[in-house]
C-alpha cells in the first residue's frame, strides 16, 4: 500500500494524508481519524528508504532561483535554508538570469550534483513541457502553479497571480485612477508577468474600461535599476498617468526613485502599488502599498511537499496560498476620475 492508496480508500487527498502522517495540526479530526484507521488496519509503514539514500547519494536539495535581485526569493531561500538545517539535507542554491531556462539548468545539476530534489523559485511552466520528463527526482515550483503540467514528480505551491493582480488594479481603479501605468516583465517570456497582466485586464474589464498596452505598459526586469529606467521611459510616452502598478516591490521602489528624481511626489502626484510584500516595503518612504505574498508559508509548504514525495512517494500536489492587500502610504484617492 502507498500513500496514494490510502488517499483513494479514505476519500481524502494525498496532501491531507501526508499531513496526517506528518502529524500536522491543520487537518480536521474526522480526516485524521479516518486516515489513521486505514493506516492502522493495513499496518502501513512509510517508505523510509529515500530518507537514508544519503548514505550513498548526495545530501543536497537544489534551489534554482530565477533572477538575482528578487527580494521575495531571497526571503524564501532564507526560510528554506533554516528548515533544511534541521534535517539531514543542505540547500545548494543556484541563481540564474530570469530569462534563462530553469529546466535545462536543472538537468545539468542532476547530472553533476545528483540532488535528492529540486525547488524552483520563479519557474516558467512553459519551460517544463519539453524536457522535464528527463528529470527523475521530485521538484516543486514555488510561486508558480504547475497544475496543468502532466508530471507526477512535479508539484507546486503558489499564489493566484491573476486574482492578486486584479485585486491590486481594483484598488487603484476604486481610488478613481484611470490612467494607470504598468511596469512588468516581457509577457511573452515571463509567466508571472503574463498572469499578472491578465489580472489587470480582468480588472479593467470589470470596471468597463480598456487598457492601452502600447502606451501604458513598460517592460522591465525585477530590479531597482531596470525599473528606474522603465519608469523614465513610461513618463515620456504617458505623461498623463496618475498611478503605477509595479509587478514587484523592487520594481515599485525603483519607479518611485525615478519619479522623485523627475520632480514628482508619491502619492500626491502619482500613486504606486507594488507586489510581494518584502520587508523593505514597510520601511521605505512612503511606506509601500502592496500585495503581500506569504514568503514563509510558501517556503514551508514547498519543503514539506518535496519531502512528502521523497519520504512517502506522495506524487504531485498543487496548492494555492492567499495574499493580502497591505495599505501603505503610496496610493492617493483622487477626488474624481483621473484628476487630483
Amino acid at each position: 500500500m502507498t500513500i496514494k492508496d490510502i488517499a483513494k480508500e479514505s476519500g481524502y487527498s494525498v496532501s491531507t494524508v501526508s499531513r496526517v502522517l506528518n502529524n500536522r495540526r491543520d487537518v480536521s479530526p474526522e480526516a485524521k481519524k479516518r486516515i489513521s484507521e486505514i493506516v492502522a488496519a493495513y499496518n502501513f509503514i512509510p517508505n523510509n528508504n529515500a530518507k537514508h539514500l544519503k548514505q550513498s547519494t548526495s545530501k543536497n536539495i537544489a534551489v534554482l532561483v530565477k533572477g538575482t535581485s528578487n527580494m521575495l526569493f531571497a526571503n524564501i531561500v532564507e526560510e528554506v535554508q533554516k528548515m533544511l538545517e534541521e534535517t539531514k539535507y543542505s540547500a545548494e542554491v543556484c541563481y540564474m538570469d530570469e530569462d534563462k531556462n530553469e529546466v535545462e539548468q536543472a538537468l545539468i545539476l542532476c547530472r553533476e550534483r545528483k540532488p535528492m530534489g529540486i525547488l524552483f523559485l520563479g519557474g516558467n511552466p512553459s519551460n517544463f513541457k519539453e524536457k522535464y520528463e528527463q528529470i527523475e527526482v521530485p521538484g516543486v515550483l514555488i510561486t508558480n502553479c504547475g497544475k496543468e503540467l502532466p508530471f507526477e514528480n512535479l508539484s507546486s505551491v503558489s499564489v493566484d497571480d491573476i486574482a492578486a493582480a486584479k485585486q491590486a488594479m481594483d484598488y487603484l481603479l476604486e481610488n478613481k485612477h484611470k490612467n494607470i501605468g504598468i511596469l512588468g516583465g516581457d509577457i511573452t517570456l515571463s509567466h508571472t508577468s503574463q498572469q499578472r497582466y491578465l489580472g489587470c485586464l480582468e480588472s479593467f474589464k470589470k470596471h468597463g474600461l480598456e487598457f492601452d498596452k502600447e502606451k501604458y505598459y513598460e517592460n522591465c526586469r525585477f530590479s531597482f535599476d531596470s525599473a528606474y529606467r522603465a519608469m523614465v521611459r513610461l513618463l515620456e510616452k504617458a505623461p498623463d498617468i496618475t498611478a503605477i502598478f509595479a509587478m514587484a516591490d523592487v520594481t515599485a521602489i525603483g519607479a518611485i526613485r525615478a519619479l522623485k528624481d523627475k520632480g514628482f511626489n508619491v502619492p500626491e502626484d502619482i500613486s504606486v502599488i507594488g507586489f510581494d510584500g518584502i520587508e523593505l516595503a514597510d520601511y521605505y518612504n512612503p511606506k509601500l502599498t502592496t500585495i503581500k505574498q506569504p514568503a514563509r508559508e510558501l517556503a514551508i509548504r514547498g519543503v514539506e511537499i518535496l519531502f512528502n514525495f521523497i519520504d512517502f512517494q506522495a506524487g504531485s500536489i498543487h496548492e494555492t496560498v492567499n495574499v493580502d492587500l497591505i495599505t501603505g502610504e503610496s496610493v492617493k484617492k483622487l477626488t474624481s476620475g483621473g484628476e487630483g
